[in-house]
């Protein structure tokens, strides 16, 4: 399934929110052709760890895509990039709010040129709001939005995420949002300016303990100290009060997720491990620090085999914490083909599967920086002297 064939976007993305939204797009079918400034392109190229001599995680996100080196702080560069505009379905803007403005680029102005263009504004607070111009990164918005502050552990800090929730989640709501403005504008004719702010995106993160919040309880308890929390609010913590819902270490070290919610997960669980099961043990209170001490004893008696066997015999919700290093061999994920290969030049590239890429469609490896500036200007009209001109004055360049 590849809707997005007929669909060009403009993408002056970076990095990894809006890269991680236009190939969504990309692997949907859409022509989505990277802007990148001539003093070196997406940052996120060079950045560690590398393979075929360029950033991994930046083969991962821009497979299928072009790129085109331009200046727009030159005017002919921007003269060249409102042209460029006036030919795209969608422009992807990831700068600041008041950037595109300042450049005479403005998302009023771009539309006037072109009606029909649907302009993906997205930024960490939004296009309005007292911190619309403010700087951040992944831990300010979850810091923000209020899922940090659901983080154990107990006492202290909240403990930095493993993950960039902000920033995947922004980009997700980014694809979501184009699609709804793709159809909208097939009923009306007209293009839209579309608002995403990654705080905004990832409040939804914190729907359980935001509920509690607004139920009466304390959310802001972390930890052992949630099910108290939780217990003012009438409602089971899912950030660390419950014994049946956490995690515990193996015999042999390795870190088991349980999350027997229900009681006839619990139930199967119990059973299976040969302890009586606690109906108390679903109940939020200050009895679950106990619980938690004898759970992690059990824990202790088998090894991360003999759990697995266990989840596999018995219907508990149970499974082993993967690391990032161990989870691609991983049979389950291997059963549905979540990573596969690209050829190119520079030798075979890892790639992530996404829930919507299509199963067993081609797709060219992430573009070297300037690699299709000529070809990008050509489908907007420009001619071969147009583009030799921009590339004596300064405002592009092709790759080396």
């Amino acid at each position: 399934m590849r809707p997005l064939t007929d669909t060009r976007v403009l993408d002056l993305s970076r990095l990894l929110p809006g890269p991680f939204a236009t190939l969504v797009l990309s692997d949907l079918g859409a022509t989505v052709d990277k802007v990148e400034d001539v003093a070196g392109g997406d940052l996120l190229r060079v950045l560690p760890p590398q393979i075929a001599g360029e950033s991994a995680a930046f083969q991962l996100l821009n497979r299928g895509k072009r790129s085109a080196l331009l200046d727009l702080k030159k005017p002919e560069g921007r003269d060249a990039f409102r042209r460029l505009a006036a030919t795209y379905d969608v422009l992807f803007d990831q700068f600041r709010p008041g950037v595109l403005e300042r450049l005479g680029l403005g998302h009023a102005a771009l539309r006037a040129d072109n009606p029909r263009l649907i302009v993906c504004a997205l930024t960490g607070y939004g296009q309005t709001g007292s911190l619309s111009a403010r700087a951040g990164h992944d831990l300010n918005y979850v810091a923000r939005a209020g899922v940090l502050g659901a983080q154990g552990p107990a006492e202290g800090p909240p403990q930095v995420p493993g993950s960039q929730i902000a920033d995947v989640s922004g980009g997700m709501w980014c694809a979501i949002a184009i699609l709804a403005a793709l159809r909208e504008r097939d009923r009306t004719g007209r293009g839209a300016v579309l608002d995403i702010a990654m705080t905004d995106g990832v409040l939804g993160f914190a729907l359980p303990t935001l509920a509690a919040a607004l139920a009466g309880g304390d959310p802001a308890l972390r930890g052992e100290d949630a099910a108290e929390g939780a217990r003012a609010a009438g409602d089971a913590p899912l950030t660390g009060g419950l014994a049946p819902y956490n995690t515990y270490l193996s015999k042999d070290g390795h870190a088991m997720a349980l999350a027997a919610l229900e009681p006839k997960f619990w139930r199967a669980f119990c059973e299976g491990a040969g302890i009586e099961p606690d109906p108390s043990a679903l109940v939020p209170g200050p009895h679950q620090a106990g619980l938690k001490r004898e759970l992690a004893a059990v824990f202790r008696q088998r090894t991360r085999a003999e759990w697995e066997a266990l989840a596999a015999e018995r219907d508990c919700c149970l499974e082993p914490v993967l690391d990032p290093r161990s989870a691609p061999s991983d049979p389950h994920l291997a059963s549905r083909d979540l990573l596969f290969e690209i050829a190119s030049p520079r030798g075979p590239v890892p790639q992530l599967r996404t829930p919507v890429t299509p199963a067993g469609a081609a797709f060219a490896p992430a573009p070297r920086a300037g690699e299709h500036t000529r070809a990008v200007l050509r489908d907007a009209g420009f001619s071969d002297g147009e583009i030799d001109a921009l590339v004596r004055a300064g405002a592009a360049r092709e790759a080396g």
